[in-house]
């Protein structure tokens, strides 16, 4: 028998008196109330009461308790409670408790710790919190659901203070609560704190538990310590996908590429299937270090796996490619996604910016919106870096207005990209009069965009000004004084160059150490300038020398205006000679097949002499060459490069 019903208590009242004389008997609902569509449905004996909650029809079983025809139990507010909790919904628990309340069991411990675990999973901490302190009684579910739930909603240090209170309390620890509070000291990265909960897991026989030693191996991971997690992780008796995992996203994290492939193969080698978090870790590694080839071989690999590109390993794929180098692999990545979201679109934006593709971004973002897609502020940032690079100077101020159509307030970052938008466009005087009119207070990122393109102009006054306005706010911000001395030398004026040197060595300030590399057969080799540790240095050196001689025949002039050293014309163009990202290029010609395009990293700015010594091997050579730096991507070809000499 099924009645379909209405909310209205008058008519469950009817209905009630027709179906059964006994009026609080929960049995004789048993089978009667199946509402339509979503609302709480009872409908035999093994789906008990199956709520289907829904805010506009609200729990009608509540509508059978207030006009007193049903008698709840135990079992009937722990259903309720626990239907509440999978579906996140805190206002029907609100409701729930308020029931609670009124009846026979509001200090129940079972149906309280119902209660805690509903709000903390719902993410109301603070109604939480104000339960868990009125609960006459607690016993170790109260505690561990108290301290699970600030360490889900990132409130790790608020759980950690909670865990002596519980020890005092006489309440013992179980894996659950060791694991989430391993968990917050991983997250916090807070390695003492970390040791001595890992020794409270020895202490009460949870070392050797999955879920527990996962956690540890994830917290020392992100610690930094990765020996310390190879030995949990070698130690526990049973592993999971979870701490394998972990222990390949700590790799990957600090940058150990080769380690955290060679875990990957050892896992499927012992029989445990990747998952996207695997594959996600792993592109995030070979996304950082630009290496492609291994990047292609996981997207291979994630395509025999019979995986979608779905949620945040599509995104990671996608983020991979347009960092590697490879924008139209990024692009078709795209088009397969099964979800398009915010993200998605954003990591494609960032990859025009990345490379230059101004007018692209542009169509992107319109797309996105045409398509209903909300843009957020990385959306906006991304948008307007990319007409930076591309000099679309009209564009990037229509989308900052744009900004405040979808009450989007610009921050720090969005003015400073206005302001390199302007100062790369030669507008420096604009770009200032625009730092002095905004609404917030200029920081150091925003006086060094108006620095950066001081120096692509080659204006000695106004960087001298953005420079000072830098060292009011902090004198060691980095880069600063290298650029200042950049532009004196551009100058001439050594005097100045020299008092920047001057107050770098008094002040302990120190310039970043240029390098460059390359990827060849899965492996990455690491150049730094002058150098003399690789194996194949006198090859390198040579191909280097044979090269500059090439480009020199068709048009090569060494630019020594970046070198920031008042010696004569020839010592400048052999301080010059072994760049970083020269070696290199001179090593990848070496090892790499005729033909094949040539992918350098660098981890500050290409200078100016080499970008211009690319462009003319790039033509020599017959390949492409494409140089990633901290600014973009410069796609050098047949002796031109993408970004127009304008970087």
């Amino acid at each position: 028998m099924m009645i379909q019903c209405e909310r209205s208590s008058s008519v469950l009242k009817s209905l009630l008196q027709i179906v059964s004389p006994c009026k609080r008997d929960l049995g004789s609902f048993r089978r009667l109330w199946q509402h339509s569509e979503s609302t709480f449905c009872v409908i035999d004996d093994r789906n008990l009461l199956r709520p289907s909650l829904n805010s506009k029809t609200g729990l009608h079983v509540l509508d059978l308790i207030d006009c007193g025809s049903l008698e709840p139990d135990r079992t009937l507010y722990n259903t309720l409670l626990k239907r509440c909790t999978q579906l996140g919904k805190l206002k029907e628990g609100k409701l729930v408790h308020f029931h609670v309340l009124n009846s026979n069991f509001k200090h129940d411990l079972v149906i309280q710790n119902s209660l805690l675990f509903m709000y903390a999973r719902c993410g109301s901490l603070e109604g939480a919190r104000r339960l868990f302190d009125e609960m006459p009684h607690r016993d170790m579910v109260s505690w561990t659901s108290m301290i699970t739930g600030y360490a889900q909603n990132d409130r790790a240090s608020d759980a950690l203070l909670l865990f002596p209170r519980m020890l005092s309390d006489g309440a013992e620890p179980n894996e659950f609560t060791l694991s989430s509070l391993v968990k917050c000291c991983g997250y916090m990265a807070s390695y003492n704190c970390g040791r001595q909960i890992h020794a409270c897991c020895w202490k009460y026989g949870c070392h050797s538990n999955v879920f527990v030693g996962s956690s540890l191996v994830d917290m020392y991971a992100r610690c930094g310590y990765l020996g310390e997690a190879m030995l949990v992780f070698d130690k526990l008796g049973c592993k999971n996908e979870v701490s394998w995992n972990a222990l390949i996203a700590g790799y990957a994290r600090k940058g150990e590429g080769e380690e955290a492939l060679a875990l990957f193969v050892r896992m499927q080698r012992e029989g445990y299937r990747p998952t996207e978090f695997t594959y996600s870790a792993l592109l995030s590694s070979c996304s950082s270090m630009g290496c492609l080839e291994q990047g292609k071989w996981l997207h291979a690999h994630l395509m025999k796996s019979s995986q979608k590109l779905v949620g945040y390993v599509g995104n990671t794929l996608l983020h991979m490619y347009a960092k590697s180098g490879s924008i139209r692999d990024a692009e078709k990545v795209f088009d397969k996604l099964v979800k398009v979201d915010v993200v998605s679109c954003n990591s494609m934006l960032i990859g025009y910016a990345q490379h230059g593709l101004g007018k692209e971004a542009a169509q992107q973002f319109d797309e996105m919106i045409r398509f209903g897609i909300e843009p957020n502020d990385i959306t906006f940032l991304s948008v307007l870096t990319a007409c930076s690079h591309a000099r679309l100077l009209d564009e990037g101020k229509h989308y900052f207005g744009l900004m405040r159509k979808y009450n989007i307030e610009p921050k720090v970052s969005h003015y400073a990209t206005i302001v390199d938008l302007l100062g790369r466009a030669g507008l420096l005087d604009q770009a200032k009069s625009f730092i002095e009119e905004m609404p917030i207070e200029p920081t150091v990122a925003i006086w060094g965009a108006l620095l950066g393109a001081s120096k692509m102009h080659k204006n000695t006054e106004m960087g001298a000004y953005a420079a000072q306005r830098v060292f009011e706010l902090d004198p060691s911000y980095p880069g600063t004084h290298t650029l200042l001395a950049n532009i004196y030398a551009s100058a001439g004026r050594w005097e100045d160059v020299a008092k920047v040197r001057k107050i770098m060595k008094d002040s302990g300030v120190k310039k970043e150490p240029a390098c460059s590399w390359v990827e060849v057969e899965n492996s990455v080799h690491v150049f730094v300038a002058n150098d003399v540790a690789h194996p194949q240095k006198e090859k390198i050196h040579k191909m280097w020398e044979k090269l500059n001689q090439k480009i020199k025949e068709i048009g090569y002039v060494p630019d020594t205006s970046h070198v920031l050293l008042f010696v004569d014309q020839q010592e400048k163009e052999l301080n010059l000679q072994y760049h970083s990202e020269k070696l290199a290029l001179s090593f990848a010609l070496l090892n790499t097949p005729p033909g094949s395009t040539i992918r350098i990293m660098k981890n500050i700015r290409v200078c100016g002499d080499c970008h211009s010594a690319i462009k003319y091997v790039s033509l020599v050579v017959k390949r492409e060459i494409i140089v990633r730096d901290t600014n973009r991507f410069h796609h050098f070809c047949d002796g031109f490069c993408s970004c127009g000499d304008y970087w």
